[in-house]
């Protein structure tokens, strides 16, 4: 029934406390027989998303973080303002754990057909509890990997690929032409940028720097903008003017960014209109905010006329929305493209202990664009 595996195992965990205090810490679990239709996973790759620090951190200010408990069990604490309690009243005293995505090899399996069948087999999973060394998790969860595919390479199998294809579906559902992406030079950006230049779809990205343009170009994408450069809104008027992009998917959240894309996809639209409505243009812009790379208030000026959507978007709800077979097209995609356009490249790999370390938080909290890191529970 079992290749091997022990009775418990290190699972990472999240506790915010009543007197506004973060605990982060490692627990001991217990590891039991699977259900007839379980797995148990051994994990050996987990990827820390941006949700993931979301859950990690909640709104500690991280910049308190200290150091306490033993080299074997380490506790991080840090101070969570009183002004962000309330919003935290939900997990308050909750010890939670944390990492919505990974992959590893079934160890054991439960009775039924479905879940011996991937026993010894490498799967990638989506659930939470990831940042763990073991996961219990039922069969159907389950997505086998290539044979030439690691852990590390099915890590990434879920929140990234199955949001790039995400927006692309939302595009076609919605009548739009194109798309606008932010922080575009993200291991997500680039997926998409590939999807969008197989299926032959127009796709303006924005990015931050010119040396994330450079990257970009360098892999086939066509409109590329530089938000810091000096002509960013002529720059972006020009792309939307040539695509016809009216839809975008923001990374960054607050700050200006969104006013000025549904402001350049105006004045884009207005190139062409052969009339003056002082209610502006009748064609829907639409900007989804699906992350919140910058925790300001997101600014806007409605410079932009009357026919516009601001909202949010994440990517499960969208999946619940399209139903179970829309859902496995996506998967069975990524699956076939996993070491291809669904490649994800990482900035370093740590132990659990080592994700407990102020240093390593210090650089993988940057939340910075190509810089996410991999957490192997297995590492020594």
């Amino acid at each position: 029934m079992a290749l091997s595996f022990p009775h418990s195992g290190l699972q990472l965990r999240s506790l915010i406390k009543k007197s506004g205090e973060l605990e982060l810490s490692l627990t001991n679990v217990d590891i039991t027989t699977p259900a007839p239709n379980e797995v148990i996973l051994r994990i050996e790759a987990s990827p820390i998303n941006p949700s993931d620090l979301g859950l990690l951190f909640g709104a500690a200010d991280m910049s308190t973080a200290r150091r306490g408990g033993t080299e074997k069990s380490p506790v991080i604490t840090a101070d969570v303002p009183q002004t962000a309690l309330a919003a935290m009243a939900g997990r308050l005293e909750q010890s939670l754990p944390v990492g919505n995505e990974g992959a590893g090899t079934v160890v054991a399996a439960g009775t039924s057909a479905a879940a011996q069948a991937l026993l010894g087999k490498s799967v990638a999973i989506v659930g939470g509890a990831m940042f763990a060394q073991y996961r219990t998790i039922d069969a159907e969860d389950c997505l086998v990997l290539p044979e030439d595919a690691t852990p590390a390479d099915g890590a990434s199998s879920f929140i990234n690929p199955l949001t790039a294809l995400g927006m692309v579906e939302t595009m076609r559902r919605e009548g739009h032409k194109a798309l606008v992406h932010t922080a575009a030079a993200s291991n997500l950006g680039q997926m998409l940028n590939k999807i969008c230049l197989q299926d032959k779809i127009d796709l303006v990205n924005i990015v931050r720097n010119a040396a994330q343009e450079h990257m970009l170009r360098a892999r086939g994408a066509r409109y590329v903008c530089n938000s810091t450069s000096p002509n960013f809104r002529a720059e972006l008027t020009e792309a939307l003017a040539a695509t016809e992009a009216t839809l975008a998917f923001d990374a960054i959240g607050g700050g200006t960014l969104v006013d000025q894309i549904l402001s350049c996809m105006e004045a884009a639209i207005n190139r062409n209109s052969s009339s003056y409505s002082r209610y502006g243009s009748n064609i829907h812009k639409q900007v989804y905010i699906y992350g919140g790379l910058d925790p300001k208030p997101t600014a806007f000026s409605r410079s932009f006329g009357m026919a516009y959507g601001i909202g949010g978007w994440l990517v499960f709800p969208f999946l619940s929305k399209i139903g179970p077979a829309d859902t496995q097209r996506l998967k069975s995609r990524i699956a076939a493209e996993l070491k291809t356009t669904f490649a994800s490249h990482y900035a370093g790999e740590i132990s659990l202990r080592e994700a407990l370390q102020l240093d390593k938080i210090a650089a993988y909290n940057k939340r910075a664009t190509g810089e996410k890191y991999l957490i192997n529970p297995h590492k020594t």
